[in-house]
């Protein structure tokens, strides 16, 4: 018998074979299993005889992530990550985390995040002249697609305002186009994100040389210094946390507006409410960024969208020193697995998880959830710092173009999950759109 499968070890129970978890399909599937047949902790072994928990219990995880989170570091899993894109938020850990955190933090903060705001709307406005030329024709239009480039323009109009006419003008062309079509993000990938990098790196340059002014994400990360040293970040530290921003902020952000138009299309009675909430707050433009915040209807579905397909379906941690989850020890150096996707799919918290309810998200409901029980964001220190913005750019979108248009849903065939370093959907989705 294994030390997994003895409850005198005051260990989690598990399976008796091997189980390598990934970021990958197979892993998808797997954890689903596992949590159906041990529940809300589960022990597994790897190949490499590593043990490692599953957590799918809303106590545990808020000890994990917030009460002791001191005591866990980043957890596997993120080695691609790091080797793609450096050594940027999401992957640095330790008093290095800690001091970016606090330098990028005022670039998201409410107050610069509406200095920025223009820069959302024109996208969206982009967006919008190229809807009312397919509309009129009543075209089809691949959603997933469409998302995924407004999101990745949104987020470079972010970063760098005017230097994104700039650098497209040098060099011809979109140098981050590829990241909308080759959604790989395995080695292959590794000589367009050197291009991509170079570029940033050029344009680092051109900013410490020229020293133009500027108002975006880039102007406010060059300026900010750490409080303890007074050193700014050096050119490798810049490009690190850009590139994360570029793309773990576009492809969540995209992923979160594919699945938010398939449930407002599928989903007439909830479209109308949001059409009447939006017309009380915005007349055919999109609304001011100061009245966002009385589009709560909007919230809700973007909130219960991430609910059901949340994009980062599993992070992992490890633990740091021996800790203890309920009567479960923890030994040190054991890894934890956390996937949001199961999380928000148990019966405990989430009545008829799978069925597409926004009002799960008003106020009364939040205050009577499990504040861990929803997790499309973490939570604790290591919350996602964008989570605000994304927000925003979810209702900036709708604002302006659910009242002009009606999209039709017209795949028949049933949804389809592909399980990478994000949860999207195997398939494009694809909607007739006409005006209203």
């Amino acid at each position: 018998m294994t030390a997994i499968d003895r409850p005198t070890a005051m260990l989690p129970q598990g399976p008796r074979e091997p189980v390598d978890i990934n970021a990958d399909q197979q892993s998808f599937i797997k954890i689903g299993e596992l949590i159906d047949q041990y529940g809300d902790i589960c022990a597994v072994q790897s190949s490499r005889n590593k043990i490692s928990y599953i957590v799918n219990q809303a106590d545990y995880l808020k000890h994990i992530l917030i009460r002791n989170s001191d005591n866990y570091k980043k957890g596997p899993g993120f080695e691609l990550v790091k080797l793609l894109l450096g050594n940027g938020i999401i992957v640095s850990d330790g008093a290095f985390w800690r001091r970016q955190r606090r330098m990028i933090q005022p670039a998201f903060n409410k107050k610069f995040i509406g200095t920025l705001y223009q820069h959302i709307a024109d996208c969206n406005r982009r967006l919008y002249q190229q809807w009312q030329h397919k509309a009129a024709h009543h075209q089809v239009i691949d959603i997933t697609q469409n998302a995924a480039e407004l999101s990745l323009d949104v987020v470079l109009a972010l970063l760098f305002s005017d230097d994104v006419s700039r650098m497209y003008d040098e060099q011809g062309n979109n140098p981050f186009a590829f990241l909308t079509h080759d959604l790989t993000r395995d080695l292959k990938v590794v000589l367009k994100f050197r291009t991509m990098i170079k570029h940033i790196r050029q344009l680092i340059a051109w900013r410490r040389e020229a020293q133009p002014q500027r108002t975006d994400f880039l102007a406010m990360f060059m300026a900010a210094t750490d409080k303890e040293t007074g050193e700014a970040m050096t050119d490798k530290e810049l490009i690190n946390e850009l590139t994360t921003l570029i793309i773990a902020g576009h492809e969540t952000s995209a992923i979160t507006l594919n699945w938010s138009w398939y449930f407002i299309a599928n989903h007439p009675h909830i479209e109308q409410q949001l059409l009447d909430e939006i017309s009380s707050v915005a007349d055919n433009e999109i609304p001011e960024y100061d009245s966002l915040g009385r589009l709560t209807g909007v919230r809700h579905v973007v909130e219960e969208a991430l609910r059901l397909y949340p994009p980062v379906w599993l992070f992992s941690r490890t633990a740091i020193n021996d800790d203890k989850l309920g009567d479960y020890e923890v030994p040190a150096g054991t890894h934890i697995f956390i996937s949001p996707y199961y999380l928000h799919r148990h019966h405990a918290y989430w009545p008829d998880a799978e069925r597409f309810d926004p009002q799960r998200f008003t106020e009364r409901a939040v205050q009577t959830r499990h504040k861990t029980a929803y997790l499309p964001f973490s939570a604790g220190p290591r919350r996602c710092i964008g989570d605000f913005l994304a927000i925003v750019e979810m209702q900036a979108h709708f604002g302006l173009m659910l009242p002009e248009f009606r999209l039709e849903y017209l795949d028949e065939r049933p949804i389809e999950l592909e399980a990478g370093i994000n949860l999207r959907s195997k398939h494009p989705l694809r909607f007739r759109i006409s005006r209203r």
